[in-house]
C-alpha cells in the first residue's frame, strides 16, 4: 500500500500558539515522516484562518523536494478556482522537473465560502470554474501546450516551458466528495479521488463505487485506486487512544464545522454544493451539538494501538476496496509531543505492515 503523510499547518484548538511555531512543527513532523518510510509528503492549501493556513502547497513543496530527495511531494489540493489555469500548468510542470518526476498534484474547487470572497470569486462559480480549468492543465501536462475558450478562461494556444518532462500519468488526484465532483473527475481520465475519513465509510461505498462505474463507462478502463485522507491518533493502549481521539478529532470536527460554516444556511443557495446542504440541514437541526458528527468521524478515521489501528484499515479495505492512504497526525489541538510519538509509532509498527498489502489489481496481475 501506499501511505502518505499530510501536512495540515492549523492552529485551531492551540492557546498562544504563533504561526511560526505552527510551520515550524508541521515541518519537524515531515522530516520525521520523510525518514520513517512514508512514501510522499501531501499539504492541503488552504487561506486566512486558524483552520489551516497553507496559502501556497506548489511553493511548499518545492521546498520538501529539495530538502528530502527520497520521498515523492503531492499537493493535496491546488484549488483550481483561486487560480490561473495557466499558472497552475506552469507551475506543476517547474516543479515536477525540479523534483525529477516525484510530483503527485491533487487538484479541487474549494468549498469554504470565507476563502471565496477574499479572493473575490463568486462561490456560484467553483464548479463551472473547476469543471473549465481542470481539464485545460491535465491536457497541457500531456500535451505541452494549454488553450481553452470557455466562458471563465479565454486562453490563447500557449507551450507551457520549461516543457513538461515526465508523464503525470496516474500522478494526478482531485477531491471528490459531492456527486458532482465524482462525475467531473471520472470524465478527465486517469485521475485519483481523493475522500476524507469525516464519516462512517459504508456510507462512502456507494460514492466510491459511483466514480468507478462513471470511469469504466467513460474510458472502459478500470478506476485508478483512490487515496484517502486520515486524521489518526496513534497510542500504546487504547483507552489513552479513544480519549484523545474524542478531544482532537473532536475539536477537528468542531473547527471544520466552523471553517465552512455548516450551521449556516448559504448552501441554499450556492450552485453546486447541493450535498453539503444535506450536512448543513442536519447540523442545524441538532442545534450544533456535534455529538453525532464526532462519533461518525470516529468511526471513520483510525485511533488507538498500531493493531487496532490496522485492524481498523482492514475493515476499511474490505468494505470500500484498494485505496491510497495519506494521513494527518496534528489536528484539533493536539499536542506536539502526541503527534510526534503517534507517528514515530505509527511508523514503527502500522507503515511496515501496509507496505505489505498488495492491491487487487497488483495480485491479478501476477
Amino acid at each position: 500500500m501506499d501511505v502518505g503523510f499530510m501536512m495540515l499547518f492549523t492552529s485551531y484548538g492551540w492557546d498562544d500558539c504563533s504561526d511560526a511555531q505552527v510551520w515550524q512543527e508541521e515541518l519537524r513532523l515531515a522530516e520525521v515522516a520523510a525518514d520513517s518510510g512514508f512514501d510522499v509528503l501531501w499539504s492541503t492549501e488552504h487561506h486566512f484562518c486558524d483552520y489551516s493556513f497553507c496559502p501556497d502547497n506548489v511553493q511548499l513543496m518545492t521546498h520538501l523536494a529539495a530538502k528530502y530527495s527520497h520521498v515523492d511531494i503531492g499537493t493535496a489540493a491546488v484549488i483550481l478556482p483561486w487560480h490561473d489555469p495557466l499558472r497552475v500548468a506552469e507551475q506543476v510542470a517547474l516543479l515536477d522537473l525540479l523534483s525529477e518526476g516525484r510530483l503527485r498534484f491533487g487538484m479541487g474547487r474549494g468549498l469554504a465560502r470565507r476563502e471565496f470572497e477574499a479572493f473575490r470569486v463568486p462561490m456560484d462559480e467553483s464548479r463551472g470554474r473547476f469543471d473549465e480549468a481542470a481539464p485545460m492543465i491535465v491536457e497541457a501536462l500531456k500535451t505541452g501546450f494549454i488553450e481553452g475558450d470557455g466562458p471563465f478562461y479565454k486562453q490563447p494556444r500557449t507551450e507551457i516551458r520549461p516543457r513538461p518532462q515526465h508523464s503525470m500519468d496516474g500522478r494526478i488526484y482531485s477531491v471528490a466528495t459531492s456527486e458532482e465532483s465524482v462525475e467531473s473527475v471520472a470524465r478527465l481520465g486517469n485521475i485519483r479521488m481523493v475522500m476524507f475519513a469525516d464519516r462512517p465509510w459504508e456510507l462512502r461505498r456507494p460514492v466510491l463505487d459511483k466514480g468507478r462505474e462513471l470511469h469504466q463507462k467513460y474510458h472502459g478502463t478500470p478506476a485508478p485506486t483512490p487515496m484517502l485522507t486520515d486524521f489518526a491518533v496513534c497510542t500504546t493502549n487504547n483507552e489513552q487512544g479513544e480519549e484523545w481521539a474524542r478531544q482532537y478529532q473532536g475539536m477537528f470536527t468542531e473547527s471544520n464545522f466552523y471553517h465552512y460554516e455548516f450551521l449556516g444556511e448559504h448552501f441554499k443557495s450556492v450552485k453546486g454544493y447541493g450535498g453539503y446542504q444535506q450536512k448543513a440541514e442536519f447540523a442545524r437541526k441538532t442545534g450544533g451539538d456535534l455529538t453525532g458528527a464526532v462519533d461518525n468521524f470516529m468511526k471513520a478515521a483510525a485511533w488507538g494501538t498500531p493493531d487496532r489501528i490496522l485492524r481498523q484499515l482492514e475493515d476499511r479495505l474490505s468494505t470500500v476496496g484498494d485505496f491510497e492512504l495519506n494521513v494527518a497526525f496534528r489536528f484539533g489541538g493536539t499536542p506536539m509531543s502526541v503527534a510526534e510519538e503517534g507517528l514515530k509509532l505509527f511508523a514503527k509498527e502500522v507503515l511496515p505492515v501496509l507496505k505489505t498489502w498488495e492491491s487487487e489489481v497488483a495480485a491479478a496481475a501476477e
